[in-house]
């Protein structure tokens, strides 16, 4: 496996045996967020599109009188855009970026509940077989018949923001 892979999934969990997380769906897959780090759940309020910004962050919304960039990860992931459905949301967390804390909405198409997951049910993403870049997830949780995924926000915003930085 691959060693950063590992580092990462440590990190996520920090020698806790037990994680708090907001669970939420995009395009069918179930995705986990850890609880700590999100502010508010919002429905869908309107978006000012950005002129020349990527489409990972392609609007931003009004989020208690600060602009916040939206984010749909699911372009991250590789993953079709899709219209909001009347149980479509907005998460608002609160990540760092450069050292920085910075107030991000994610778009998502349902959300599920705040549950506690266990490391013992945690692995590594494979390295074989995936259609996501390893990095961008922290690691798969298995619950039942199905399973987590649990983002690397770090990661994937910091390759979005370094891809921009680059093509300007």
């Amino acid at each position: 496996m691959n060693q950063a892979v590992r580092k990462l999934s440590e990190d996520l969990w920090n020698g806790r045996d037990e994680l708090e997380v907001l669970t939420f769906e995009i395009a069918g897959e179930t995705f986990a967020l850890e609880a700590f780090i999100v502010q508010e759940i919002l429905d869908l309020l309107p978006e000012t599109s950005v002129p020349g910004a990527k489409a990972f962050v392609g609007s931003v919304i009004n989020f208690r009188g600060k602009v916040i960039p939206l984010a749909d990860i699911r372009l991250a992931f590789g993953m079709e855009a899709t219209r909001p459905t009347i149980d479509s949301r907005i998460i608002v967390i609160e990540i760092e970026i450069d050292d920085e804390p910075v107030l991000a909405g994610i778009r998502t198409d349902k959300v599920h509940e705040v549950t506690t997951l266990q490391r013992s049910a945690s692995e590594p993403p494979p390295s074989v077989g995936m259609r996501w870049r390893p990095d961008f997830i922290d690691c798969l949780v298995k619950r039942g018949s199905e399973f987590i995924i649990l983002p690397n926000l770090q990661v994937i915003f910091s390759a979005q923001h370094d891809r921009s930085a680059t093509a300007a």
